[in-house]
């Protein structure tokens, strides 16, 4: 099988496998659900989302790998730039 050029692939949704710290439930977001912010230090870069099952705001960090997993399966992302 093979792709021509021009012609879009059917794009399969992403779900990532998360916890919320506050009810401990375990569940999947799509990439909708999920933020991710990148800062100028390991401090400033997190990724967030809001508990499906306890409304929670919950953050975490992010590292490397995991921004490029977040990046890969399209989670939008916002870039932090120091005022300095």
């Amino acid at each position: 099988m093979s792709v021509l050029p021009g012609i879009a692939r059917p794009v399969i949704p992403v779900l990532f496998k998360a916890a919320c710290p506050e009810c401990r439930a375990r569940f999947e977001l799509g990439a909708a659900a999920l933020r991710l912010a990148i800062g100028a230090s390991r401090r400033t870069t997190f990724y967030s989302f809001t508990c499906p099952e306890c409304g929670s705001a919950v953050r975490k960090p992010a590292g490397e790998r995991i921004i490029e997993l977040l990046t890969g399966g399209g989670v939008r992302t916002l870039r932090l730039h120091s005022t300095v």
